[in-house]
């Protein structure tokens, strides 16, 4: 561990890592100061040999070293190996005769002895020079770093960068199942592989590793199922009748001697019922084998050795499994948890570490636990046998866990493991990633993994802690299923109270790298003869085993010496076990098989150690700041260091030492940063203090540990008894109670972070010594936050009386005289009560942070002022200052509400009692009264840190409050009235729902009121985190916040709750309000009224579903835009006013909405339809168009359905009630009388397709049967020219097209500010604009859907707004007309918006049934009307725009303007200068897109039988070749192409035209004609057919070569080829729609000209014969 890179920097140019060397303990030695260039940073030692590192990565060697060849004798001094010279090296290691150092790059190199193979080198005996090893994984290439080396006589280990442990060397301390020693090349020890191994140390022949519990915090590493060695399953599963025992006991045969076999053991039944298998049954022998328990009495083992016949080599590894649980193996790679991370587990959580677990039941024999015996727990299969699962895997191994730790919960011995000291409920817990690993791999179907995981999560006790709360769990009924009765009831007899006392790593940041983590175990393997493994047996373990009795004791350092073993804890305490002959262990248990702590004195506090051959050295904490070194172990005689020691067995009393002595010359070191121990010799490394840097250092360590063994005396000798004292809820009460154990969580918090700190201090004095790396600089937030929620629990616990509660409990527990409670709270004074006293003891740890500060300025003082390093100190000392001030003041702030409370006992105050809540000032000095009070009428004011407090009453009254009511501060504003003549002092108080002024006594009062009250709104405010900024001075709070309210007046907000922006006492800015019915509404508020967008919810009772509203409101209404889904599945999308729908807008009906039975899209006023609207009823098959009154048909409309009937006419009261006109399919027409829908009566014509007509009156419903008195006529008989069929004009009992969606241009009207069309200012309305753009901008940005980037790019442009004054020149024609383009690209302008809406209506219109030809007229007209009405605000919006049909000049000076016009938009009109304005050119391009679908379809469908006829001609003329069909047409031949340029042999060749070529002549103008499909507008179109004439007149020119004028003659033949060859199949249509929307001022230009041709070879076509 001290192998952290260092460098030079660190030196502060003072004397650092001097190095000191002696032998034994007597007076008289005197150390002897071995003298090196540079400081030492780290030392090893072998039994005859030493290795330095020194700064900048040199390293040296003294002593004996016979693999040297050259050496004669041994140096006097240390000598570099230069080998090494051009390596950085970062660590050193030395075994009994062999060396080993780490580079910086991870890479390992080893020298000295390699007879056993321990420097990993073959073909070697010895190894004169460090020469690289490589760690290889199997097949891997690439070598493995290494950040840590150990060594022993005959073995290496070393730790990689991923935390896992590699062997080399000989013997079974290696932990590596060899069958032949020694092993040359480095392995990897396969038992510790997957967990965080933190150090590692080797003894002469056995190994300890340091491992980091598997917990939350622990690594996630790939899982393992199989062995990596003999490839069998890590887990087997038994099945029984009714229940599974689970066995994780895999033991790997390989390499297993069979002389390290155990005597058997004996056999623990899983229940009285059942046999023991013999093993070859089946593979239940593993599970149903136990693990043995080694403490248990040797009698027992071998009577039991009859019972099985395969027994498990040691203690963690029963049997191998037989072949029939390997053959249920299954594929190596799966998803599984790491074999040894549930091993873990299950260790950990089925040994009950701390007592005997007696269970004589049945066939279960008692276990006998010698003293020194931890109870090796017998759950450890037994538990597992309740897992209610079946199957050949065990994909519940966390079921059974969780079942383990339900146990462990229930029995006895379980009690003192969920109170210990060190017990870490959350690195027990099991991983959520795992538990989804082992999901997906479970092939048991019937596993109740939600159950398992679930009773997993309530069981894993102090994972609260991380939550900040802290619970007693209790096992409930709810966890029966999982558990088998018998169990249960064994299980049941024993109810403890069980609270953890340990902190989860959730409520420290236990970041992996930064705070060393306290739960850690100790692994150990190798050869047990004198007990150094720490198992409580003798035998030898080839594989690593956890020492259990060292779990929970947060071990943050192990050494071992060449037959014992050491132990240090993060509180200071060291455990030793191993050969004891020469008092090495510092304790009298000769020798000792399981640790035990070292006898030291009362405050000394060891915080390094290291074991030597036959002794140890200790580095402790004195009562001074220098460190002090204690040995215990053999005396080593003066005369001949060098000669062999008398025999271990004649060695004289005296020779060693009892307990550790203190060596006196200790103090004349200076400041030891390390001691080391090695064969007879003892190094400390030390520092000279230079500016008292070292000292300050060294102080704040030793203050640190100091305080958390104080921390963990107060956790054991108060808290804990005080929590498992039976009558503790009875005393407390259910809230002080629940207090008590949340104090207790933040103590623990708190104490595990002091561990943490202590730990990591005393890391950086042994390492680098340096202030960068202090945890307290870097996380002083962490240490800040945690005394913080600290001092808070204890002030509610005090507010509450909780301390004065305690006093009778503490009794039971302390005593009439509490020797220890004035003891822990350093309390001098005689004759303290004890509440006193425990007030005292649990204020205790804020005074440490008086400490920290005090220390880090200190620290500060030994750096130059300007320097980082001091800035930081002087920073941290200020914070830690700051909060013991700020603490302080809290806990006076307890102290006197607790006195209050004392002093003003009744029901009124103890309803008040909250534990967070503290006094700050109080009007019981009638120093507040209420104006205009009565005269009877008391009222006491009090001020919490929380709320005011208004009491009323009646004065002679007994008891005198009979009211109070509480005013949240949060919501609280407060005001001076000004001071007027009469001399009052009054003070304005607004709460949402109440103004109250109060008059104060004196000046003096109401300034001390006013600012008592503002500074704890302030408070309020920001312990609920207010806006940064927010207020203006320390005292005033700011007016405008953020704040949660419930109403309690009468009226619309009653009992509703807003949480939310508050202004001046009323709702402002975003919020939500709920009220207790289910209505909720989220949005915006402006002076506490909903305003601006909001979305609300209303529950529906009758359809149990929420009515949904989103949109603008305005004043508490819905007003605006929005959309309303109605809980009965109808959907309003549309204009509201005042809270109901008015203006335009949709509403869908029906089940689904996608295919909904009806839709009503048009105009509504007062929640009716009414004005023009669209409905579509989709049920019926019907489509109306027209007017509306009252949700009802009413006025002019047309109605067409799915079958072609059209109707267009008068309605009333919903019913065709009128003259109206009736088409079928068929040209059927009637026009005349209706009285109900379809329905004819009264005088009419009945015209026939053919043109024979009825008149007369008529009766009747429409196709089903006509009465009819009349006559009947027929014209064609007579004037064949009158055609009966023309008369009928459809269009004039429709709607007009200008009367058709007034509410849609009305709206924008609105938006743009004009009460009506073209009143206005168009400054406002640019305004408007502008404000629209960015509000709604501003709404989108604010909601989760992105915008898109051309979204934004456009927005962007139309921020800008263009210039709209002044005259208008072609070139701001044409920025208008781009402005326009990008306004209708967005809704969000208020043009777009109309045109959206505009298209929307449209196709609502026009499609579906609506595509009747009928209405091509009225579709026609209408876009016509939109583009009046648009150009209309387009002219109000740039004032100087010229009227339809006006002129803009042409600017004089620029003549090729012709050739620079945009392509879109290029007409080359009659030659007069300048260009004519009109709306189709400045729109249609903007509209007609969008419309063009529907419109289109209208066409096709009006000129469908002229263009079937045109179509058929255009396929039959097709047939022709070209020449062919050239002189069909009667085309001249100077036209007809000789030849056609090739594409294909060569650019310039051409190629004849022959009989046969067909598609060849004029391809060009062909191609070019047939892009007038793909453009929309009409001006698009024809500038195709003008491209088209030119391409025809090119290629006549190059046929001719020369210039050639047209006459229509020779042109029309031409075209008229192009026109069939180009096959464009909706011609007429396109005829028709440019015909329809040309622009009017074209009509005569060349352009008219060239759409005559074109409309004339259309007809032409329809009507030509083909010989």
């Amino acid at each position: 561990m001290e192998a952290q890179e260092k460098s030079s920097a660190d030196d502060d140019g003072g004397e650092r890592g001097l190095l000191h060397s002696w032998r034994g303990y007597s007076y008289s030695v005197v150390p002897e100061r071995l003298l090196l260039p540079r400081p030492v940073l780290q030392v090893a030692l072998g039994a005859q040999h030493g290795v330095l590192l020194a700064e900048g990565g040199q390293v040296y060697t003294f002593g004996e070293m016979p693999w040297k060849q050259t050496q004669a004798s041994p140096p006097t001094k240390p000598t570099p190996e230069n080998a090494l010279s051009g390596q950085r090296v970062v660590a050193v290691a030395a075994g009994s005769f062999h060396s080993g150092a780490v580079t910086e790059d991870g890479s390992v190199h080893m020298w000295g002895d390699n007879a056993a193979g321990q420097c990993g080198l073959s073909g070697l005996s010895c190894v004169p020079n460090p020469t690289p090893v490589a760690l290889l994984e199997p097949g891997g290439a690439q070598s493995v770093p290494v950040v840590e080396l150990a060594c022993g006589e005959k073995h290496s280990l070393a730790l990689s960068a991923q935390r896992e442990v590699w062997a080399w060397g000989s013997g079974c301390q290696l932990g590596l199942n060899a069958a032949v020693f020694p092993v040359w090349k480095p392995q990897k020890v396969e038992q510790l592989a997957g967990r965080w191994v933190l150090q590692v140390a080797c003894g002469a022949s056995h190994s300890l590793a340091l491992v980091r519990c598997v917990g939350p915090d622990g690594i996630q590493r790939p899982p393992v199922d199989k062995c990596n060695q003999c490839n069998q399953l890590l887990y087997t599963m038994t099945d029984k009748e009714d229940h599974v025992i689970i066995s994780d006991g895999h033991y790997c045969p390989m390499g297993v001697e069979a002389r390290e076999d155990p005597p058997p053991s004996q056999t623990l039944k899983a229940s009285p019922s059942e046999p023991i298998l013999p093993s070859h049954s089946s593979s239940a022998s593993t599970a149903a084998t136990p693990t043995p328990d080694p403490t248990a009495d040797p009698e027992e083992f071998q009577k039991a050795g009859t019972t099985t016949a395969t027994l498990p080599p040691s203690d963690s590894d029963p049997a191998p499994p037989s072949k029939a649980a390997a053959s249920t193996s299954s594929a190596k790679s799966s998803p599984y948890p790491g074999e040894k991370e549930v091993k873990e587990y299950l260790r950990k959580l089925s040994d009950a570490s701390q007592t005997e677990a007696k269970m004589a039941n049945g066939g279960l024999h008692t276990l006998q636990t010698p003293s020194s015996g931890r109870g090796q727990s017998a759950l450890n299969h037994l538990v597992v046998s309740c897992a209610s699962a079946v199957g050949e895997r065990v994909a519940s191994t966390y079921e059974a866990l969780s079942l383990k730790r339900m146990m462990n919960f229930y029995l006895p011995s379980s009690r003192l493991e969920a109170l210990g000291g060190a017990s870490d409920g959350g690195a027990e817990r099991v991983r959520r990633e795992e538990s989804v690993q082992a999901k997906k791999s479970s092939s048991t179907g019937d596993i109740h993994e939600e159950e398992a995981d679930g009773l997993r999560r309530r069981l894993s006790l102090p994972g609260l802690l991380s939550q900040g709360r802290y619970a007693v769990h209790l096992l409930s009924s709810s966890y029966g299923p999982l558990l088998s009765p018998r169990l249960l009831r064994k299980m049941g007899r024993s109810r403890t109270r069980a609270f953890a006392l340990t902190p989860t790593g959730g409520g420290v940041p236990e970041d992996q790298e930064v705070f060393p983590t306290l739960q850690t175990e100790v692994w150990s393997w190798g050869h047990g003869e004198h007990g150094e493994l720490g198992h409580g047996d003798n035998l030898d373990r080839l594989q690593p085993l956890c020492i259990k009795s060292l779990n929970k004791k947060e071990v943050i350092r192990v050494s071992a010496g060449a037959h014992h073993s050491v132990a240090l804890t993060a509180q200071s305490q060291v455990y030793s076990w191993g050969s004891n002959l020469s008092g090495q262990l510092g304790h009298m248990d000769t020798p000792s098989t399981v640790p035990r702590l070292a006898k030291l004195s009362e405050g000394i506090r060891v915080w390094d150690a290291s074991a030597g051959e036959r002794h140890t050295l200790l580095l402790a904490d004195g009562d001074c700041i220098q460190p002090i070194i204690y040995y215990s172990g053999q005396q080593v005689k003066e005369a001949g260091g060098e000669e062999e020691e008398v025999e271990e067995e004649d060695e004289r009393p005296g020779g060693y030492t009892q307990q550790p002595v203190l060596l006196p010359f200790c103090m004349n070191l200076g400041f030891v940063s390390s001691v080391v121990a090695g064969g007879r010799r003892c190094v400390a490394l030390s520092d000279r203090n230079v500016m008292g840097f070292i000292s300050s250092l060294h102080e704040l360590a030793s203050a640190e540990r100091k305080f958390y063994c104080k921390l963990c005396d107060v956790k054991s000798q108060v808290l804990r008894p005080l929590l498992e004292l039976e009558s503790l809820s009875s005393a407390l009460g259910p809230a002080a109670t629940e207090l008590l154990q949340t104090l207790a969580g933040r103590f623990s918090l708190l104490s595990h972070l002091t561990g943490q700190h202590a730990a990591s201090l005393t890391a950086n004095l042994r390492r680098g010594r340096d202030v960068s790396s202090l945890l307290v600089l870097e996380h002083a937030s962490i240490f800040l936050d945690v005394y913080n929620d600290y001092c808070s629990t204890v002030g509610n616990f005090f507010v509450m009386g909780g301390f004065h509660a305690l006093t009778k409990p503490s009794l039971d527990i302390f005593g009439k005289s509490p020797e220890l409670l004035q003891r822990l709270s350093e309390c001098s004074e005689e004759n303290t009560a004890t509440s006193d006293l425990l007030v005292a003891l649990f204020y205790l740890p804020t005074q440490h942070l008086h400490e920290y500060g005090r220390l880090l300025l200190k620290l500060a003082t030994c750096f130059e002022v300007s320097s980082s390093d001091y800035q930081k100190l002087q920073d941290s000392c200020s914070k830690f200052e700051a909060l013991t001030l700020q603490l302080k003041r809290k806990r006076k702030e307890a102290e006197y509400t607790f006195h209050f409370w004392k002093s003003f006992p009744g029901k009124m105050t103890d309803s008040l009692r909250k534990p967070h809540r503290r006094l700050i000032y109080e009007s019981s000095n009638k120093s507040l009264t209420v104006q205009n009070a009565g005269r009877f009428s008391v009222n006491w004011f009090i001020l919490f840190n929380d709320s005011l407090v208004h009491a009323q009453g009646v004065a002679p009254c007994k008891n005198l409050f009979s009211t109070h009511h509480i005013f949240a501060l949060t919501t609280l504003w407060v005001e001076p009235t000004p001071e007027d003549d009469s001399g009052l002092h009054g003070l304005k108080v607004v709460t949402p729902e109440e103004t109250l002024t109060l008059l104060a006594s004196s000046s003096a009062e109401k300034t001390k009121w006013l600012r008592a009250i503002n500074q704890a709104v302030d408070q309020a405010l920001s312990g609920a985190g207010r806006d940064a900024g927010g207020s203006a001075s320390k005292s005033d709070p700011p007016i405008s916040r953020t704040a949660s309210y419930t109403f309690y007046k009468d009226g619309r907000l009653k009992d509703a709750t807003y949480e939310g922006r508050w202004l001046a006492g009323k709702p402002h800015g975003r919020g939500i309000l709920k009220w207790p019915d289910g209505r909720i509404y989220t949005g915006s508020f402006k002076s506490g009224l909903e305003d601006g967008f909001g979305e609300f919810a209303c529950p529906n009772k009758l359809l149990s579903k929420d009515d949904l509203y989103q949109g603008y409101w305005k004043e508490g209404k819905m007003h605006g835009l929005g959309t309303y889904r109605y809980a009965s599945g109808e959907v309003y999308d549309g204009s509201f006013q005042d809270g109901v729908r008015q203006g335009h807008g949709m509403l869908r009906s029906g089940k689904h909405n996608t295919s909904s039975p009806s839709v009503f899209i048009g105009q509504w006023l007062q929640d009716k339809k009414t004005g023009y609207g669209v409905f579509d009823d989709i049920t019926k098959g019907e489509k109306y168009m027209g007017m509306w009154q009252d949700h009802q048909r009413q006025g002019k409309g047309v109605v067409v359905t799915q079958f072609g009937l059209y109707y267009e006419g008068a309605f009333k009261d919903n019913k065709m009630m009128g003259t109206g006109i009736l088409l079928s399919e068929d040209d059927t027409t009637y026009e005349g009388e209706f009285s109900d829908d379809w329905t004819l009566s009264g005088k009419g014509i009945l015209t026939i397709p053919n043109g024979d007509y009825l008149e007369g009156s008529f009766n009747g419903e429409w196709g089903s049967g006509l009465k009819v008195t009349g006559s009947y006529f027929k014209p064609n008989l007579f004037d064949a020219e009158k055609d009966r069929n023309r008369a009928v004009k459809l269009g004039r009992l429709s709607v007009r097209a200008e009367e058709k969606w007034q509410a849609v241009f009305e709206e924008c009207w609105n938006q743009l500010g004009c009460e009506a069309p073209g009143q206005g200012e168009h400054l406002k309305a640019w305004e408007n604009i502008a404000v629209a753009l960015t509000s709604r901008r501003q709404q989108i940005q604010d909601s989760p859907e992105v915008l898109s980037r051309s979204h934004s790019k456009t927005l962007e442009g139309l921020e800008v707004i263009p210039q709209h004054e002044g005259p208008i020149t072609i070139e701001r024609y044409h920025s208008i007309r781009l402005y326009l383009l990008k306004a209708c690209d967005t809704t969000l302008h208020p043009l777009g918006r109309l045109v959206e809406t505009l298209v929307t209506v449209y196709r609502m219109t026009y499609v579906g049934v609506g595509a009747n030809r009928r209405l091509l007229p009225q579709a026609v007209n209408e876009i016509k009307s939109y583009l009046c009405r648009i150009f209309q605000i387009v002219r109000f919006l740039f004032p100087d725009l010229p009227e339809e049909g006006g002129l803009i000049p042409e600017p004089t000076a620029n003549l090729p303007e012709e050739n620079q016009e945009t392509p879109a938009d290029t007409r080359s009109e009659s030659p007069k200068p300048g260009r004519v304005v009109s709306s189709s050119a400045l729109l249609l391009p903007v509209l007609l897109p969008r419309l063009y679908p529907p419109l289109f379809t209208l066409y096709a469908l009006e000129k469908e039988k002229e263009d079937d006829m045109y179509w058929e001609c255009v396929l039959r003329l097709n047939k022709q070749p070209d020449l062919a069909l050239l002189a069909f047409l009667g085309v001249q031949q100077k036209f007809w192409p000789v030849s056609i340029p090739n594409s294909l042999p060569a650019p310039g060749e051409k190629l004849p035209v022959i009989s046969s070529s067909k598609d060849a002549c004029f391809a060009s103008a062909v191609e070019t004609l047939q892009q007038i499909s793909t453009t929309f507008t009409p001006s698009d179109k024809l500038q195709v057919i003008q491209l088209t004439f030119e391409e025809i007149t090119q290629e006549v020119q190059s046929l001719l070569k020369q210039d050639f004028l047209w006459s229509m003659d020779d042109l029309f033949p031409v075209f008229l080829y192009v026109v069939l060859r180009a096959r464009i199949r909706n011609l007429g249509s396109e005829v028709s729609l440019i015909e329809d929307l040309m622009d009017p001022c074209v009509q005569h230009g060349e352009h008219g000209i060239m759409f005559t041709t074109l409309k004339a070879c259309y007809y032409q076509i329809q009507h030509e014969k083909v010989t």
